[in-house]
């Protein structure tokens, strides 16, 4: 698969592939043109172009397929647009189910649309921030529809749900894998998570932050018997915030 948004817009190649992609209007119904999701819908604008151009967090996309196996159950935590949730779809197959959580009205309305317009049956789309209890917050949006996130001077109110609240009363079956980048949230999300980690051993794949927070959602997991590796080679350790891998210790 060629990694076209591995090439830097800083550079003048970058800029020049760049440049054509700014007369797509916003809503164009496009084919995602490589990778697990080629041939799928995708809406223009929705994220960055290169969700439809299939290279988008190529190494990530790579450990996901890794992680989800048919019939497998998927949280997409932070769904934003939905390329997670997309992937999950076909990923697990016609047997596996796909949880996409996504609160900010923005991204659920292009979520809702690719779901809708890929026919994708076996997800199920919860409008909730995933958090340490259930409740309510105040939602920033963010600098960007990606960059949203619990924020206390937000500018809108959510619902928000933890993992194990959601799972204990049975509105969702327990996952498989877990795949959660929300922008600062997801120390409060594993906090929330602990019955879920502990009596169902999902693999996550986890976006994480800033350094701090970074290294008390590794010191959480592994105290859950989880062992820890970060994504990418160019990261060399644990030790920054970044995206990982995460998977119970076998005995």
């Amino acid at each position: 698969m060629l990694n076209l948004s591995a090439i830097s817009n800083q550079t003048r190649l970058g800029r020049a592939l760049r440049a054509p992609l700014a007369w797509l209007p916003e809503g164009l119904r496009v084919p995602v043109l490589q990778g697990p999701l080629r041939g799928k819908t995708w809406l223009v604008g929705a994220h960055t172009h290169g969700c439809w151009l299939g290279s988008y967090e190529y190494e990530k996309q790579l450990a996901f397929a890794r992680l989800v196996a048919p019939g497998s159950v998927v949280y997409d935590v932070g769904a934003n647009a939905g390329f997670y949730t997309l992937l999950g779809a076909v990923a697990a197959g016609p047997h596996g189910r796909v949880v996409a959580f996504e609160p900010l009205p923005r991204n659920l309305a292009y979520l809702r649309a690719h779901v809708r317009l890929n026919a994708l049956d076996n997800v199920t789309i919860l409008d909730l921030a995933i958090a340490e209890r259930p409740g309510t917050a105040r939602f920033a949006s963010g600098a960007t529809a990606a960059m949203g996130a619990l924020a206390a001077g937000g500018e809108i109110a959510v619902r928000t749900s933890s993992l194990d609240a959601l799972v204990q009363s049975a509105v969702i079956p327990p996952p498989d894998v877990i795949e959660m980048d929300i922008e600062g949230g997801e120390l409060g999300a594993l906090r929330g998570a602990r019955e879920v980690l502990t009596r169902h051993a999902p693999a996550l794949l986890l976006a994480t932050h800033e350094d701090a927070t970074h290294a008390e959602c590794v010191g959480l997991l592994d105290g859950l018997g989880y062992e820890c590796v970060a994504l990418e080679a160019s990261n060399g350790s644990l030790a920054r915030a970044g995206e990982l891998v995460a998977q119970r210790r076998r005995a």
